[in-house]
């Protein structure tokens, strides 16, 4: 190796050096590594050509790259264009598609119409494989852009609905008649579970009742059929709860109900059936079988129809039996509450709702002892032929083995003193009540008091009252009662009554008296010890009045067990004129803090 570098050959000669491997020629000397080489330089002895070609060889090599640089830039320039052109042809293919996709008009049509397809698939999978109904359904509407107030302590409502998709949502229950609880029952779960977490020991806000009660169409902004004082009246539900001990004319009342309504699509009957399956017939079974004739109102509507059915030899009373069926409750925005042998007016369902809305008070509850249905409406047009109208009135006590307690006597009827809307009353009939669906979801039925047949009204309405519903008196009927006198008395005579397996339940009543006496304070006489406080929050008063602000109104003594009597005569003349100027500015119930009264009978020695 010499000084300058090179590689001696053994030929003497001098060689380039290079990266590459250099292939020897046929005349000794090195050659290039063929014309498109990395290298493609000549060999030659002189040590200036020698320089001269590394020059020339970085020279080449800066050009060649500069050109690989230049062509490089101009390949990815050119990808860029091309893929911004493929990707502005598929936006523009994409609108025309979602713009031309069928099905809807409006918001309803396009890509916005396929979003609200999806999303309505989304939730109802969810809602079909969700564990629990409440938690699934307020996240599913609440990302879909549902009101908050349809999260937390009031589920979402859903339209249609039937406790038949709730297969696997069941819970077991105590039976209430047994003292060694021996006996479970598998029942609806309620919809609300904690009522006291929907009022709050306090007057509900508005903003929270509107958001109990659905509509058969959703909010086209939200997909929610929770639509408030928004939803058309024709269009918002109605839950019917009926009771039924082995009664023949279930059917018929459930017949009348559909086939008297204007909407019946927005109706739904749920009936507790206590029947001997071997002898009576099912509340849901028409007369004539649906393939031989489809246009019974029951087969019309058979989806719209949810039965709970029980052994008769489970009854113990009308207080479980009404119980169970505000377990079938499903946020509906009204609900009524009606024996299993009423008779329906055309067109009840407009009539009972424009009364309620007449009264301007959410808290509304419109409730009556039924006039009988003899010579009650004409027959052709199925319109009600009374101008009269019953009000609850008229309540005294009584005793028995299950001790004193308040019953309502017969109410008078007459024609009412108030036109234009229902008339404000004291008392709350079990017979009859329309009201708000969140009447049903705040004040529901106490579950340990078997064997009460009297005395279930005075709880209901003492306690609704205390939540803040306030009661009136319907200005027109809507439906009649067939009672067991006159010509409907030998058929009605034939239908049995709870109170014949009352051997089975024998003491229980004397019990659940105590209880439902002890949570309205009507019995201060007895410890408290001595009766059942189970779930009493669920079961119990509310905070926006008292108990002894009732009593003291109506002159009830529940010490003495005595009343003031004569109150008809203050209830038919001056007490809606009274107290409804009370009424809340917003609707929201009667506020009692502002009545100073206390009602004196002014003839106590007349009978």
């Amino acid at each position: 190796m010499n000084g300058n570098g090179g590689i001696r050959s053994k030929h003497g000669g001098r060689e380039a050096r290079s990266r590459k491997k250099i292939a020897s020629g046929s005349n000794g000397h090195s050659a290039s590594i063929g014309n498109g080489g990395i290298y493609d330089v000549s060999v030659s002895d002189s040590g200036d050509s020698r320089r001269a070609a590394r020059q020339a060889l970085r020279k080449k090599r800066v050009r060649r790259s500069r050109v690989r640089k230049r062509q490089k830039r101009g390949g990815v320039a050119s990808l860029v264009v091309l893929s911004a052109g493929i990707f502005v042809i598929y936006v523009v293919a994409c609108l025309i598609f979602f713009h031309n996709l069928p099905g809807g008009t409006g918001d309803g049509r396009g890509m916005r119409g396929l979003v609200k397809k999806t999303r309505e698939k989304v939730r109802q999978f969810r809602q079909k494989h969700a564990r629990g109904p409440v938690a699934t359904d307020a996240v599913s509407d609440a990302r879909d852009g549902a009101p908050a107030a349809n999260s937390g302590p009031v589920p979402v409502g859903i339209w249609p609905i039937s406790i038949r998709d709730e297969d696997g949502k069941f819970e077991d229950i105590r039976h209430p008649g047994f003292a060694d609880h021996h006996v479970t029952m598998s029942v609806p779960k309620f919809w609300a579970d904690d009522p006291a977490a929907i009022h709050e020991n306090k007057l509900m806000s508005r903003e929270r009742a509107l958001s109990i009660g659905t509509c058969i169409t959703k909010d086209p902004a939200t997909g929610s059929n929770n639509r408030g004082d928004k939803c058309p009246l024709s269009e918002r539900t109605i839950f019917v709860a009926i009771a039924s001990y082995r009664d023949w004319q279930c059917r018929d009342t459930v017949d009348s109900i559909f086939s008297a309504a204007t909407h019946p699509e927005r109706v739904r009957v749920a009936v507790v059936d206590q029947i001997v399956a071997a002898e009576d017939g099912s509340c849901d079974v028409p007369h004539n079988p649906c393939p031989d004739d489809p246009t019974q109102p029951i087969c019309l509507h058979r989806d719209q129809i949810d039965v709970y059915q029980m052994e008769a030899d489970l009854a113990v009373g009308p207080v479980f039996a009404r119980h169970l069926g505000h377990r079938l409750y499903r946020g509906e925005y009204y609900s009524m509450q009606s024996d299993a042998h009423v008779t329906f007016t055309k067109g009840w369902d407009v009539d009972i709702i424009a009364q309620h809305e007449a009264t301007g008070d959410e808290m509304a509850v419109l409730s009556t002892y039924l006039t009988d249905i003899v010579g009650s409406i004409d027959p052709d047009t199925g319109l009600s032929l009374r101008k009269t109208r019953p009000i609850m009135c008229n309540t005294e006590y009584e005793g028995g083995q299950q001790g004193k307690h308040l019953r309502h006597l017969a109410q008078p009827e007459g024609m009412p003193d108030i036109h234009g809307m229902p008339q404000l009353q004291p008392y709350w009939a079990a017979g009859y009540s329309f009201s708000r669906g969140h009447f049903v979801a705040t004040v529901p039925y106490d579950m340990y008091q078997p064997m009460i047949f009297q005395g279930e009204e005075m709880s209901i309405g003492l306690r609704g009252f205390t939540i803040g519903y306030d009661f009136f008196a319907p200005e027109r009927s809507v439906c009649f009662h067939s009672y067991a006198k006159g010509e409907n008395a030998k058929a009605r005579n034939k239908v049995p009554h709870f109170w014949e397996h009352s051997e089975k339940y024998k003491g229980e009543g004397i019990k659940a008296m105590k209880r439902l006496l002890g949570i309205v304070n009507m019995n201060p006489e007895v410890d408290r010890s001595e009766w059942d406080h189970a779930e009493e929050a669920k079961y119990g008063l509310g905070g926006v009045r008292k108990t002894s602000k009732f009593y003291e109104l109506y002159g009830i003594d529940v010490r003495k067990k005595t009343t003031q009597r004569h109150l008809c005569q203050f209830v038919r003349g001056k007490m809606h004129k009274k107290f409804i100027e009370h009424l809340r500015k917003d609707g929201m119930g009667i506020n009692y803090d502002e009545i100073d009264f206390k009602w004196v009978d002014p003839r106590p020695n007349d009978p």
